[in-house]
């Protein structure tokens, strides 16, 4: 039998649920040998490849980068997780939209102009510092998202549960005393 292809992404956000993801501890020895991690911060992959099984996708969509993978993530993934709060309601970096300020451009100007003690300037590489998105997305406002597993992180019980049904095959049903907050 092949193994399953899982990937795993980390967008906006600040790699809490991959932290809890790696609490798996013995269990990801198990994973080991049932799955083929084919993307992830935890492995050195720069292109995201075509026909993944299953991506848990972590973190807010807040910039243009963050947009494109999530759209090529989306057209080459068959089952695609919002993976943790960031991902399923944007959480912290959707604080920025509160700020009422009308534009990612004032954002910044407000960030590194308006309140910078040294070296005042707005960061610009192109090609290297990816250009803000008006406003912060949950990732399903980008693309559609089969499944979304809360938590901010979602602690270890809850990703082995999930992975437990991806590997039996069966639809996961995010229910249950290991899915419930607390």
């Amino acid at each position: 039998m092949d193994r399953l292809k899982v990937a795993t992404v980390w967008l906006g956000g600040c790699a809490g649920c991959h932290m809890s993801f790696l609490d798996l501890d013995e269990f990801l020895l198990e994973l080991a040998d049932q799955i083929e991690l084919v993307y992830s911060p935890v492995v050195d992959m720069k292109e995201y490849p075509e026909n993944v099984d299953v991506c848990l996708i972590e973190g807010a969509v807040c910039n243009e980068d963050n947009l494109e993978l999530a759209r090529k993530i989306r057209a080459r993934t068959k089952v695609l997780v919002a993976f943790g709060d960031c991902a399923v309601t944007a959480n912290v970096p959707a604080i920025r939209n509160q700020l009422g300020l009308d534009n990612a451009e004032s954002v910044l100007q407000h960030a590194y102009i308006e309140h910078a003690r040294h070296n005042p300037g707005i960061p610009k590489a192109p090609g290297i510092v990816p250009e803000l998105l008006a406003r912060v997305m949950p990732v399903h406002e980008a693309v559609e998202v089969d499944y979304f597993l809360p938590g901010c992180p979602p602690p270890a019980s809850r990703i082995k549960t999930l992975m437990l049904q991806v590997l039996a095959g069966e639809t996961p049903k995010l229910e249950g005393a290991d899915l419930k907050f607390g």
